[in-house]
């Protein structure tokens, strides 16, 4: 059946195929359901179509009208269960087009009732998909791929990296190795100081033992051997031995800052590297954090080497590393602590005594009283 035929048995008010359709006296026929809602909105018995004026509330039916109808559902599900084509479930035609508005197929009858606008699915539709369809294809193949390269980038940038790593991690141990190699040396050499030290004292102190014995022989032998005993004390009248400068590790040489000297090494871009202290300088009732970079007191003496760079008087220590020009500052945390000296002095000033604020001191701030906590 058409769709002029189909669009004849449709009815005007709900644009479908008639269901119990009723005869109005100006000849014109509507689903009875459609009908008698009509009236009801309208309060009148008037047709839908020409306005006329119906005298009857129960229009007969149209039964020539509902036995075609009949076979036209009748045919509509015949083909429907034959699945050959696809019909629409309304008007029982092929569903030729596509309404973009409602995103399915409908059929002429559609289109012309519903007055919607329809695309056709043409051929032209279909290339368009299958185009659609490679292009998706030819993307999963793409995105396939790329996964597979992701995995094989990953791999071999986790290789370069532990590479990269393993040249820091070399780098780290030969830094290693050459400052501990270097604490060695330093020991050996002081001790070999030392040791030299020793067997100087050892020839001094033998010496110094002979002079006395034969000097005592001889002021027992006569009164004359008193001008060679004054000859001889003269000649053993040397300055006593003392005690070399630095003879103790330097410490600080070898810890001061050593992460960031072994950073700067590596990058050669490192600067402001934070002040440390050196331990020989420190005095006995001051102890130095493992890092070198702050210290406290105590009362208690600390039982330490009275080497000649360490004070023995005066509660100070002084910094690993010196400067002789530039402009330089600090930031010192006091904590709570309500007295403090800071101040600057030269490489040379005697820290043995109670003479060293007495030359070369700069930027003395004795007696730094904190009322409250900085």
């Amino acid at each position: 059946m058409d769709s002029k035929s189909v669009e004849e048995l449709s009815c005007p008010v709900c644009c479908e195929i008639f269901k119990d359709p009723v005869l109005l006296s100006c000849s014109h026929s509507f689903c009875k359901e459609c009908l008698q809602q009509f009236w009801r909105t309208k309060k009148t018995q008037e047709c839908p179509v020409c306005r006329r004026r119906s005298s009857k509330q129960e229009p007969p039916r149209n039964l020539a009208l509902k036995n075609l109808c009949d076979s036209l559902i009748k045919e509509r599900n015949e083909r429907r269960s034959s699945g050959s084509e696809e019909i629409c479930s309304l008007h029982s035609e092929k569903l030729k087009l596509f309404c973009l508005e409602d995103k399915q197929p409908v059929c002429l009858v559609c289109r012309d009732s519903e007055n919607k606008s329809y695309e056709k699915t043409s051929k032209n539709t279909l290339t368009s998909l299958q185009n659609k369809l490679k292009h998706a294809e030819e993307m999963k193949a793409k995105c396939d791929k790329t996964v597979q390269h992701i995995k094989s980038q990953a791999e071999h940038t986790e290789r370069q990296i532990k590479e990269e790593f393993e040249k820091l991690h070399q780098f780290l141990r030969d830094e290693e190795e050459a400052t501990i190699t270097a604490l060695r040396e330093e020991e050996e050499q002081k001790q070999q100081m030392m040791k030299e030290k020793l067997e100087e004292m050892n020839r001094h102190i033998s010496a110094l033992s002979d002079t006395i014995k034969d000097t005592e022989e001889m002021m027992k032998d006569s009164d004359v051997c008193f001008l060679k005993v004054t000859t001889e004390l003269i000649r053993i009248s040397q300055p006593d031995p003392q005690m070399s400068s630095g003879a103790l590790i330097h410490v600080s040489h070898h810890l001061s800052n050593l992460p960031f000297r072994v950073w700067r090494k590596m990058q050669e871009t490192l600067q402001n590297t934070p002040l440390t202290l050196d331990p020989n300088t420190a005095a006995p009732w001051l102890t130095l954090s493992t890092d070198l970079t702050s210290v406290s007191y105590s009362d208690l003496r600390q039982n330490l080497p009275d080497n000649p760079e360490r004070f023995d008087f005066y509660l100070c220590v002084l910094g690993s590393e010196g400067f002789n020009s530039g402009t330089h500052c600090w930031d010192v945390e006091v904590g709570d602590n309500t007295y403090w000296t800071l101040g600057i002095t030269t490489a040379s000033n005697q820290r043995k005594g109670d003479v060293f604020f007495n030359t070369n001191v700069w930027l003395k701030l004795q007696r730094c009283l904190s009322t409250k906590k900085p």
